[in-house]
């Protein structure tokens, strides 16, 4: 891969050119970039209620992970097989995957756990293709807090990756417990969850 005065590339992988574009785009404050399906999005952050929604996930995490795991917002994760670069709302990491890692991208392999918040800007990429990502990644946990499903706000656990693919381990409505399995061992009391 070569760049020309800093505004082309030559490269005959198309993973590495959608990654140096990704490099080079100027975000507006206040929003992300991810790569899905070989697209770069830009979206703004969530609204208020979002981060409500992902602090009590966020604390309870932290009791029940290994000292040597964090617990991640604005993380970005690769999975170059997808062609995508997704920064979920919230992602468990060894700490090593992270020293091993370049300076901006960490192998989405490496992760345990991704939980993304939806909001009508996100929900189809939430819903559909990034859960293939996850799964094609082999992240062993994916956790959908659906704010906006059509049938009322759902919490959905996703596990046991194969391919594309997860089984669908639970799912329940806002209010609802949910137990995330061992490595955690963790129940989740939903009713912490702002209604939209």
């Amino acid at each position: 891969m070569s760049a020309i005065e800093g505004d082309y590339i030559l490269t005959d992988s198309e993973w590495d050119e959608l990654v140096w574009v990704w490099g080079q785009t100027d975000v507006p404050k206040g929003c992300r970039v991810e790569i899905i399906e070989g697209l770069i999005t830009v979206t703004p952050y969530s609204a208020q209620a979002h981060h409500l929604t992902v602090e009590p996930v966020r604390r309870r995490l932290y009791e029940v992970i290994p000292e040597d795991w964090g617990v991640y917002q604005r993380l970005t994760l690769a999975v170059p097989s997808r062609l995508g670069l997704y920064v979920p709302d919230l992602v468990v990491v060894p700490e090593q995957a992270l020293r091993g890692a370049d300076d901006t991208l960490v192998p989405a392999g490496k992760a345990h756990l991704v939980v993304e918040v939806t909001s009508t800007a996100t929900a189809d990429n939430d819903r559909v293709h990034k859960v293939r990502g996850y799964a094609e990644a082999g992240i062993p946990l994916y956790l959908l807090i659906d704010a906006v499903a059509p049938d009322g706000p759902t919490i959905t656990l996703y596990g046991e990756p194969g391919g594309d693919v997860y089984r669908l381990l639970s799912v329940g409505k806002f209010g609802s417990r949910l137990v995330l399995p061992q490595p955690f061992g963790l129940a989740l009391d939903t009713n912490e969850f702002p209604e939209p």
